[in-house]
Parts: C-alpha cells; sequence; structure tokens
C-alpha cells in the first residue's frame, strides 16, 4: 500500500511499515511539515496514497467522503504515545486485509476499527 504519514505520526512508523511491505512517505521527508491540511491533502491525492493522521481536521466523512480519495486512517488512540501509536498500527496492519481500505474513511481506537466503504 502507497501511504503518507502526516506529521503528528512518529518516524519510527514509517520504517516499521516499510519493514512489513508498504511503501511509506512522510511530511518531514518531503518538506511539508507545517504546510496546511489542505496542501497535505493535496499531496496525499496527487500521489494516490493512503493518509494516516491523528489529526481531527480529517474526520468529516462528509468534506472526506468514502471513494473520494485514496484512503484515510485516522488514530483515536486515549494516550498516543509514540510507541502506543506504531504498536496500534502495525497491530491491524499485520491482522487486517488493509488493502483493501484503498479509498475507505476509517477510524482506529484502542479497541476497534471502523471502515466506511464508498457506496457501490
Amino acid at each position: 500500500m502507497k501511504i503518507k504519514l502526516d506529521e503528528n505520526l512518529p518516524h519510527q512508523l514509517a520504517s516499521a511499515l516499510a519493514k512489513i511491505g508498504h511503501d511509506v512517505h512522510t511530511l518531514h521527508h518531503e518538506s511539508l511539515v507545517g504546510r496546511p491540511d489542505a496542501e497535505i491533502w493535496a499531496a496525499a491525492q496527487q500521489e494516490s496514497r493512503f493518509l494516516i493522521t491523528q489529526d481531527l481536521d480529517f474526520s468529516d466523512t462528509r468534506k472526506f467522503s468514502p471513494g473520494s480519495h485514496g484512503g484515510l486512517l485516522l488514530l483515536r488512540l486515549h494516550n498516543p504515545s509514540r510507541a502506543e501509536l506504531v504498536a496500534r498500527v502495525l497491530e491491524v496492519f499485520r491482522q487486517e486485509s488493509v488493502d483493501d481500505w484503498l479509498g475507505c474513511f476509517v477510524v482506529i481506537t484502542e479497541r476497534k476499527i471502523r471502515v466506511l466503504k464508498p457506496r457501490e
């Protein structure tokens, strides 16, 4: 899966996801840190990348409706330490068929995964 990690996620997540076979870009490597959300979103869409973020500005399913983009994963952990973020994302990516999430709006918490798929 082609992934773009938002700046609010730990650097080690990029290398961890790459180790399990994903093509990962980070905002740090692309000099997009501090850029407006619209610019980050546009970059992800232009590259057909699945955006992973904790930014609640990306939480509106009307604005980011399934099927209108390459995919969006919103992480909502209660205590999002770097270690917890990396562990939870890796757990989900190893257990779920994440390639099926292209075009979906996904929310992950400590206990749940909610996948909103495009309407057919």
